[in-house]
């Protein structure tokens, strides 16, 4: 996880230098669902073009999965392809640590999330490399889904964590919080946030079905993502962003411009502030290069 953070990094630093291609993702629509894509090109130092697919069928079939192709940015030659959801939630996870480098109190020692599943693990395991917590929290509605993502991660990272019967107490408790639910409805209430805290929300973020409120957002100082051009690209292959045609969404950021300095996180330690994940393109195709140089190094050594 270690490397992939500084892969990411270096990919939002060539963002930043308008060396990587990150359009919006698109999908092909059948009856039944869709293939959704997202495709980008970093060209300078990995010089890699590709793209990701995954599907979103409401299918229980086990032959669904996703897959990122690699291509070389400047002969066109294929690097190599990658089969299964990790590629995707690791790179996911990186980019939202890299937003709590930046952007959350340089002091945070309670960590909280919101929800259980896989993004919950990555995003716990990413978020403990970026600052040292004492301490974390989770609640998910399932009571043995949080005891056991407590006992799993807690003894896979070191980090203490308490499972809660209720959001609520997660939120208020909480310094630095990670949502990362499949909800439809909102996770939390806006009266929940407190000053100096900083929230990532890696769910829904549609019109119609959002995990985090409109209203806390509001209450936000600061909102970050890592793409302004993905944002405004939900309308061609989903229902609009939560908060497009909304003053939040005039003042949103995108987070290279934190990494490279050009903006700082938060101008005061009350600042309450939310980075909203939406997936930057091109960096899922980074991702699965350095694991092919990686393996490659490993076969030949």
């Amino acid at each position: 996880m270690d490397r992939v953070i500084e892969t990411i990094e270096r990919s939002l630093q060539a963002k930043a230098a308008g060396q990587l291609v990150a359009p919006p993702r698109f999908a092909v629509d059948v009856e039944k669902g869709a293939l959704i894509f997202t495709a980008g090109a970093e060209v300078t130092a990995t010089r890699t073009i590709g793209f990701r697919v995954y599907d979103s069928f409401q299918s229980h079939s086990p032959e669904r999965t996703e897959l990122v192709a690699v291509f070389d940015s400047q002969t066109g030659g294929f690097k190599g392809l990658c089969v299964g959801v990790m590629i995707g939630a690791l790179r996911t996870a990186a980019i939202n640590a890299i937003a709590i480098k930046y952007l959350s109190r340089p002091d945070v020692r309670r960590l909280g999330i919101l929800g259980s599943g896989l993004q919950a693990r990555t995003h716990f395991q990413a978020a403990v490399l970026v600052r040292q917590f004492e301490s974390a929290m989770v609640y998910s509605p399932t009571a043995s889904h949080r005891e056991a993502y407590a006992d799993q991660l807690s003894h896979k990272t070191g980090v203490p964590i308490e499972a809660l019967s209720s959001a609520e107490d997660v939120v208020r408790r909480a310094e630095v919080l990670i949502c990362a639910s499949n909800s439809p409805t909102p996770v939390l209430d806006a009266g929940w946030l407190h000053p100096g805290m900083h929230i990532n929300t890696i769910g829904p973020k549609f019109k119609d079905r959002h995990e985090f409120p409109v209203e806390a957002a509001c209450k936000s100082d600061r909102i970050v993502t890592d793409s302004l051009q993905q944002v405004d690209g939900y309308e061609s292959y989903a229902p609009p962003f939560f908060l497009q045609n909304t003053p939040e969404r005039k003042r949103m950021i995108e987070l290279d411009e934190l990494v490279t300095g050009k903006r700082k996180g938060r101008s005061s330690p009350e600042d309450v502030t939310l980075f909203c994940s939406v997936g930057l393109a091109g960096t899922e195709v980074v991702v699965a290069d350095a694991a092919f140089k990686s393996l490659n190094k490993r076969r030949f050594s």
